[in-house]
């Protein structure tokens, strides 16, 4: 197995924790991944719920929190063959203010997903990026959608993202397709990523440079990255497999979450920020599913999207309380193949098996 490279960042193993938030991946589990020489990912969404006066200034909360985690994880992992990113959603409202913070701290990655990544935040300047030596990989669910981004770019600033993440529709959280199109064969991730490898190759030979194809959604073994990378992937964004480990963010009782589950038990819910996500289902999702409403006291608008005066929920909230072991009024995002775990193993026990399943598909 290769090693990933991103420019002129490599990685030793082609694996990025997928970024999981509320509050389930910081320090800990990123810079536990990166120790395995892969690529740890620090979620900056609704980070700041873990500052204890959070509610009188989220804004603050959030760039104090996020600061605070990236320079952890860097420093539990400084003398690692991994890396450490951020995972931050364009549809934040203060995702210019998250975005410098990651810059300023000179972070090797952020992911940007949530919508397309066309615009730097206008307090930062390419310069910047390229001096903090960051590397920009938008998250997609298609290769049209990686087209448009890259075409916007290489019109605008004459350059391209560093790589891009393609998703696909067995992922875990927000989803980037309609409900209806989740189980539509076009749009299995086996034919997403031949296109969108396609289109990236488009764009290597206007530039004569490598630009990784990541994939996410659905990967889950060593077998399916195998099988993803035979098709022209260059790396797997996994994030479930993570979760049920000792260095994971989120609480015991989160993970037990995934152990008591079977893989029926994820569903489909509508989000109050209009998208569809997979959780694993519990008392509280049958509640909103039926309709049930909860109060709702927003200290302020954190995603640009959310009429928080109308939503039946706080999504935010419900994600953070289940991260702390509050699951009576919360649940847990995950992937279709995330209750497939049967025990809290640690991180470089979890990579093992992985390397262990990849080799043993490679050699079949």
């Amino acid at each position: 197995m290769n090693g990933l490279t991103i420019g002129n960042l490599h990685v030793d193993l082609p694996i990025i924790q997928g970024g999981m938030g509320v509050c389930i991946s910081l320090s800990g589990l990123a810079s536990a991944v990166a120790n395995q020489g892969g690529i740890g990912v620090i979620s900056a969404v609704g980070i700041g719920m873990t500052e204890p006066d959070y509610r009188k200034n989220f804004r603050q909360a959030n760039k104090i929190a996020l600061e605070k985690q990236i320079i952890k994880a860097k420093e539990n992992s400084k003398n690692s063959h991994g890396a450490i990113g951020a995972n931050i959603m364009s549809a934040v409202s203060d995702f210019d203010d998250l975005f410098r913070i990651s810059i300023e701290q000179k972070i090797d990655i952020i992911i940007v997903g949530a919508g397309l990544f066309l615009k730097l935040p206008e307090t930062v300047s390419f310069d910047m990026i390229d001096d903090a030596g960051t590397k920009l990989l938008p998250k997609v669910s298609s290769g049209k959608a990686a087209r448009l981004i890259f075409d916007y770019w290489l019109s605008h600033y004459g350059r391209t993202p560093d790589a891009v993440i393609l998703e696909g529709p067995m992922a875990g959280g927000h989803l980037g397709f309609k409900k209806a199109d989740l189980d539509n064969q076009n749009f299995a991730l086996e034919k997403l990523i031949v296109e969108t490898v396609s289109e990236i190759d488009k764009f290597e030979q206007i530039l004569g440079r490598e630009i990784p194809v990541i994939c996410g959604g659905g990967i889950y073994t060593g077998a399916d990255m195998y099988k993803i990378m035979q098709l022209g992937a260059k790396g797997v964004k996994m994030g479930s497999r993570f979760v049920t480990t000792n260095e994971c963010d989120a609480s015991d009782e989160f993970k037990n979450m995934y152990l008591n589950a079977v893989e029926s038990d994820t569903v489909i819910i509508q989000s109050p920020v209009g998208l569809p996500g997979r959780v694993i289902k519990n008392a509280f999702v049958e509640d909103i599913m039926s309709g049930q409403t909860r109060p709702i006291s927003c200290p302020w608008k954190c995603l640009k999207t959310c009429d928080y005066k109308k939503v039946p929920y706080c999504i935010a909230q419900a994600l953070f309380n289940a991260a702390q072991g509050n699951l009576d009024e919360g649940f847990a995002f995950s992937g279709t193949k995330g209750p497939r775990a049967t025990q809290i193993l640690s991180v470089k026990e979890t990579i093992d098996a992985i390397l262990r399943e990849y080799h043993d598909e490679e050699m079949k």
